[in-house]
């Protein structure tokens, strides 16, 4: 699995929440994660996130892409000759779950995305798409069609890449102010 972790503070998270310029960014992705829990697990969660202090609000956004979690039933049997509840497997394709400024926890599909953008991206955009879709030769439009999962599969990596290098970028820089506190970028 593949996990990149990055939380911006101060002037620069401005860009992802008036909020998290005093309390941070945080933002997360999961790529290719497998794991197998017991429901006991899930249930024994409770205590744990239980707490008398009201939390402060941190922005994140938390991206998990082609995740599998399989879950099994490990509670006593009832019957003793039963063979036992089957596992139960989720498997996530792209979802993001997104913890705006009101502290509401925001769950979209990659689907939703599109819907966020700004109407003047939107029309931007249209342009492109209706260029693509007068294309004279319908086998040039299967060709291009044929191509987009793999566009979006190459796209991905170069995200993920571009995330970890921000972050050896941000790790380096803490390095460098850990001698030098007054370094500036």
């Amino acid at each position: 699995p593949e996990v990149c972790l990055r939380l911006e503070v101060g002037p620069s998270a401005a860009v992802h929440s008036p909020l998290a310029v005093q309390n941070g960014f945080l933002h997360m992705l999961v790529h290719s994660y497998t794991a197998e829990f017991f429901m006991s697990f899930l249930t024994n969660l409770g205590p744990f996130l239980e707490d008398e202090i009201i939390p402060e609000v941190i922005p994140m956004e938390i991206e998990v892409v082609d995740a599998k979690i399989t879950l099994k039933d490990d509670s006593p049997r009832v019957y003793p000759t039963s063979p036992g509840p089957v596992p139960i497997t989720l498997a996530v394709d792209h979802v993001i779950v997104k913890r705006r400024d009101d502290g509401v926890f925001y769950l979209t599909g990659e689907g939703s995305l599109k819907q966020e953008k700004p109407v003047s991206v939107l029309q931007e955009q249209k342009a492109p798409a209706e260029c693509v879709l007068a294309a004279p030769a319908a086998g040039t439009r299967g060709l291009q069609l044929k191509e987009v999962p793999e566009l979006q599969r190459e796209l991905q990596t170069m995200k993920l890449a571009l995330a970890e290098a921000n972050m050896d970028k941000a790790r380096l820089l803490q390095e460098i102010r850990k001698y030098n506190p007054l370094f500036q970028l």
